[in-house]
């Protein structure tokens, strides 16, 4: 009819006008519906961006605050979703990126949303001095509203961390997604190992996204099957997301790898992905797949990890050692050499093998139960 509507993302995705009741209404129906379903939790997306300007103002850089971005009318917003998953027992999961610390834990206050993803952690390179203030950092923003950490290696809109361990530049960067980056995947798999049990250690909780649990690669899609809305905007310069994004591998040897009913897939999955099945990593105790189960199982069997406190023990330099009090230590070699263990004690799980002499090798990680 003529007239124009606000959309943040793509025209296919208009934006909803929060201020008005029945839209209000409408979603805590939505919510209600599905906890009357059974459904655990509800993830939320862009959740800083629900609330807008009533001006509808332009955006200009550097100006504070953003029109669109962590509007103070949304924690009322939230305040009422909470009031639905309070009568369910639901949990929310809030996508809250801000660079402000004190406005970030905001949206963790008790009647606001249970948790938010850590992108701090996930977009953090794998250097041992930037992981210790990064954790330090997190603690610090949950600690004054009392909400658990989140910890979270790779999500659907990043490149999988097994492929991002293996480069040079090893943090989350645009600019490390371009065409033709080298990797090394041995170097990325062992590091990945290594992160799971740091992350897995970590006091609060951790995301686990689809696929890490068998070390899946970056898959690369040939141009003519790309449909990431974000490389056709980059000018084909960004190969976009679908790499990550690629169904998962069950049966090594069936058609689309066991997934779905045997037809080819919306986006085409690798053809040397048979190792990474689900089939073959069973029963391989050398197996991502079997390192996670088993760090899944010592997590839930040991009071000591989860919520709680931690505590920096001294470890040589590229080192990172920290202890769950009454429970496991951590020790991370990111090192380019075999390091002492700075505790005696017996290894409950290792990312990698001891050296012979008992070191732990450069990019292990190895839980420690002391007496």
């Amino acid at each position: 009819d003529g007239e124009w509507y606000l959309h943040l993302f793509t025209p296919e995705q208009p934006d909803l006008n929060w201020s008005h009741p029945e839209v209000r209404q409408e979603h805590e129906d939505v919510l209600r519906f599905w906890f009357e379903r059974g459904v655990a939790g509800v993830r939320i997306d862009s959740a800083a961006l629900l609330a807008k300007d009533p001006a509808l103002a332009d955006f200009v850089e550097d100006v504070d605050p953003h029109p669109y971005i962590d509007q103070d009318e949304l924690h009322d917003i939230y305040r009422s979703w909470r009031a639905v998953a309070d009568e369910y027992g639901g949990v929310f999961v809030g996508e809250v990126w801000l660079p402000d610390a004190e406005r970030f834990a905001r949206y963790l206050r008790p009647d606001e949303l249970h948790t938010a993803f850590n992108f701090n952690f996930l977009a953090c390179p794998w250097e041992p001095d930037r992981l210790r203030r990064t954790i330090d950092d997190t603690l610090a923003e949950h600690a004054p509203v009392g909400a658990p950490a989140t910890w979270v290696l790779c999500n659907h809109d990043v490149t999988r961390t097994v492929t991002r361990y293996g480069r040079e530049n090893t943090g989350f960067d645009f600019a490390a997604k371009r065409f033709g980056t080298p990797t090394d995947l041995a170097l990325g798999t062992r590091r990945a190992r290594a992160a799971a049990l740091l992350t897995l250690a970590l006091p609060g909780s951790v995301y686990l996204y689809q696929g890490e649990e068998l070390g899946l690669p970056e898959a690369d899609i040939p141009l003519d099957r790309i449909q990431d809305p974000m490389h056709f905007r980059s000018g084909g310069i960004d190969p976009g997301r679908d790499g990550c994004r690629v169904p998962l591998p069950w049966e090594a040897q069936a058609p689309a790898y066991g997934f779905g009913t045997g037809a080819a897939p919306w986006l085409p999955q690798p053809e040397d992905w048979a190792p990474y099945a689900v089939d073959r990593q069973n029963g391989d105790p050398q197996s991502m797949l079997t390192l996670y189960r088993e760090a899944l199982r010592i997590r839930r069997s040991e009071p000591s990890f989860g919520h709680g406190p931690m505590q920096w023990l001294p470890a040589e330099e590229g080192v990172l050692a920290f202890a769950r009090p009454g429970g496991p230590i951590c020790v991370v070699n990111l090192s380019e050499a075999p390091v002492d263990l700075p505790v005696a004690g017996e290894v409950l799980l290792s990312s990698g093998p001891l050296e012979s002499d008992g070191k732990l090798p450069s990019d292990t990680a190895v839980w420690l139960r002391t007496a």
